[in-house]
């Protein structure tokens, strides 16, 4: 078995801020010559996460505002009177989630159904550059 540990860079605009990720790690796949095995994405980060989603303009703000009915940012957290950075939201909202997300693959393609995109969700208050590890495992 082969592993392969790739890094994917990102600049994200924070505040919820999602970006679909699934053509660059099929991209990574693709140039690794693996043709099957298990990817797995993982964002390095307590204010982000990885999942899945039918990345569409609806369904996207539809999933925004659902983190601002449940983690409002306006309410009063803990960790800002203790760090002052405003960004203890981020934190829950991402603690929701996951920090991973794998997929099988199969003849070097991502098993994903056919409206699942992979993405990476940025809750932190702020603009940020993100590197994710994506790891491939497999023959």
């Amino acid at each position: 078995m082969k592993i392969n540990n790739l890094l994917l860079n990102l600049s994200s605009k924070g505040n919820s801020d999602i970006i679909d990720i699934t053509d660059q790690v099929s991209e990574m796949l693709q140039e690794s010559g693996l043709k099957s095995g298990l990817m797995t994405a993982f964002a390095p980060s307590a204010t982000s996460a990885i999942t899945t989603i039918e990345y569409e303009s609806g369904c996207v703000s539809d999933f925004k505002r659902l983190f601002d009915e449940i983690v409002p940012v306006d309410q009063e957290y803990l960790h800002n009177l203790k760090w002052g950075d405003g960004n203890g939201h981020s934190h829950v909202r991402a603690a929701l989630q996951k920090a991973s997300f794998s997929v099988p693959f199969e003849d070097s393609r991502l098993l994903l159904g056919t409206w699942q995109h992979i993405i990476f969700v940025d809750f932190d208050n702020r603009s940020r550059n993100r590197t994710l590890v994506v790891q491939l495992m497999g023959e």
